[in-house]
């Protein structure tokens, strides 16, 4: 990974903070890409600290405003001729519905639109580098998803697990989608399940709710750094070059639901998110 250059959303905690640090020290480029800056400067801080590295920059990023993430990807594309590695890693668990600046439920909205912005946004550095690589992590809880067509965002009947799910069932149909749509280039695609990993997801900031739970927890899930192995793995290693459109666990491919592998609600699934972030369909990842 020497030199090259590797985007981690939601890098200033758990497994993006982990993930960071790791591919720091192969000696990746690594920006951080972080909703607040407070947080991320510490969190620059702790991985400089860790990796020993000083090839690490912080950038903001909120994947809940379009908007933020139009800038991000202007601002990266006047910075950077190349991306090799772009790590969609930042995920939100709202227990109450909650909603993005535009208006999108809060799961759908981060976990998979800003994301699916991100990666249209940036494709044309990622075309540029010999080898470019998108790591999007997904969860094991995609088996019980379903896109809310409907519904998507979830208006009637909230609940936390229907909404995580459907999230993480949109990030392997986009990731399916995406690779379908690559085919040809030196660009790959693919998603992971993490484990259960002992990290924030879940806990109320305001209320602390889900504190307590976790802390019962904690001796059961694996270390941020344990779950972060795949992502690394899939962003680096030389075994994967040639891999796309799969979800990996513990570094080896595993099936997805029936659902995951439905390439119509895939191209259906990019249609409408194409249009919720108002990308035409001119610009970005073509079949």
């Amino acid at each position: 990974m020497r030199d090259r250059t590797v985007i981690v959303t939601g890098a200033n905690s758990g497994m993006g903070l982990a993930a960071t640090v790791e591919l720091a020290r192969l000696g990746a480029h690594v920006i951080m890409a972080c909703r607040s800056r407070e947080r991320g400067e510490q969190a620059l801080q702790e991985a400089q600290r860790q990796s020993g590295s000083d090839r690490l920059r912080l950038m903001q990023l909120d994947l809940g405003s379009l908007a933020s993430v139009r800038a991000f990807a202007a601002a990266f594309d006047e910075q950077h001729d190349t991306l090799d590695a772009l790590i969609n890693n930042a995920g939100v668990v709202a227990i109450k519905r909650q909603t993005t600046a535009d208006g999108f439920e809060a799961m759908m909205g981060v976990n998979h639109l800003g994301h699916f912005l991100l990666t249209n946004l940036l494709l044309e550095p990622l075309l540029r580098s010999p080898q470019g690589r998108i790591v999007t992590v997904s969860s094991g809880a995609h088996k019980i998803g379903n896109i809310h067509f409907d519904d998507p965002h979830l208006t009637k009947g909230y609940s936390v697990w229907k909404g995580y799910a459907q999230s993480k069932l949109a990030n392997i149909l986009f990731t399916k989608e995406l690779a379908e749509r690559l085919k040809g280039t030196t660009v790959t695609a693919n998603s992971l399940h993490p484990g259960a990993v002992g990290t924030n997801l879940g806990v109320d900031r305001a209320t602390g709710f889900g504190r307590r739970i976790h802390a019962l927890l904690r001796p059961f899930f694996l270390t941020p750094e344990e779950g972060a192995r795949t992502t690394v793995y899939l962003a680096s290693s030389p075994e994967v070059s040639s891999i796309s459109g799969e979800y990996f666990y513990r570094k080896r491919i595993v099936p997805v639901s029936a659902r995951a592998q439905d390439m119509e609600l895939a191209s259906r699934l990019w249609a409408w998110s194409e249009q919720e972030v108002g990308l035409s369909g001119d610009t970005g990842a073509r079949r």
